[in-house]
């Protein structure tokens, strides 16, 4: 059977690559579909809580997938190696102008960037150029609190937290927003026995993904664990397949010196509240499978 070449859509992936283990499955993940075309990888910060270094340890994480992939074609860029000092001053950086610049584009139709950690880069892209506010562009955030009474964690959401003004700068932008907030993305766990069954088997790739997660959980986790959720890959299940999630749409909120929820303002954010998990996952193993040879 022959399968034709599908039409593609226009992505580009920030990603604080080195901060957990699962954006390494989102980003192999879309590498691999073939109806996203992937203009370029940014490197993202994830704070200084467990890197002084922590934007460069993601661009590493990024070069090590593309060797995995043999992929040396695709664009890197670094973003900003910290949060934003304040909501005015932008974080210069290769990473913001390639989102500048592919903003701009009106000869490959429309834009959509995925942002699995903090929203530095977009944020610094819209102080740059507050015009591509107005581009057909649509930023999908996996980040920030839930809504409504969903919510009972006592700490700011993670990627919230390491750039809370960088939040607030793109939920007052007015650019179109898609936000996979916590109480969602925490709904894509995968055991250890699924991932030993479905990708260790698939090469090196396959056995590096799974080695660096439990590597991670038995570093960071201090509890009993076999399980990891693959938080980043309902970025990349939206750009595939949009009418997997279950969407709400409510007024932007803008987030507290702590990460809360203070009152929306005039433009409004499309929350993802649950994402097809069986879609999702299926798909990434079996666009692994096929990548490694591996019959199912």
């Amino acid at each position: 059977m022959t399968i034709p070449t599908p039409r593609t859509r226009r992505v580009l992936i920030n990603t604080d690559t080195k901060n957990e283990a699962d954006d390494q499955f989102a980003i192999v993940h879309a590498l691999l579909s073939e109806t996203l075309d992937v203009r370029g990888l940014i490197a993202a910060h994830f704070g200084t809580s467990r890197s002084s270094t922590s934007m460069l340890d993601s661009r590493a994480e990024i070069d090590l997938l593309l060797e995995h992939l043999a992929m040396p074609e695709v664009r890197v860029e670094n973003g900003a190696a910290s949060a934003l000092a304040d909501e005015a001053s932008p974080a210069d950086s290769p990473g913001a102008r390639l989102i500048i610049e592919e903003a701009h584009r009106t000869d490959a139709g429309p834009l959509q960037i995925a942002f699995l950690g903090p929203l530095t880069d977009m944020a610094s892209a819209l102080l740059l150029d507050p015009s591509i506010a107005q581009t057909d562009t649509t930023v999908i955030w996996i980040g920030g609190p839930g809504y409504g009474d969903r919510e009972p964690e006592e700490r700011a959401e993670f990627n919230l937290r390491n750039d809370i003004a960088a939040a607030n700068v793109v939920f007052r932008s007015g650019i179109r927003l898609w936000q996979v907030p916590r109480t969602a993305y925490v709904m894509t766990s995968v055991g250890y026995a699924e991932l030993e069954e479905k990708v260790a088997p698939c090469g090196e790739l396959g056995e590096y993904l799974v080695r660096q997660l439990t590597d991670w959980n038995e570093t960071w986790h201090a509890e009993p664990i076999e399980h990891r959720a693959l938080g980043d890959s309902p970025a990349i299940g939206l750009m595939l397949n949009p009418l997997g999630g279950l969407f709400r749409t409510v007024a932007a909120p803008t987030f507290g010196a702590e990460g809360g929820l203070l009152p929306g303002g005039r433009h409004t954010v499309r929350v993802c509240e649950m994402y097809d998990g069986r879609y999702l996952l299926e798909d990434m193993f079996a666009k692994l499978r096929r990548f490694a040879g591996v019959r199912s």
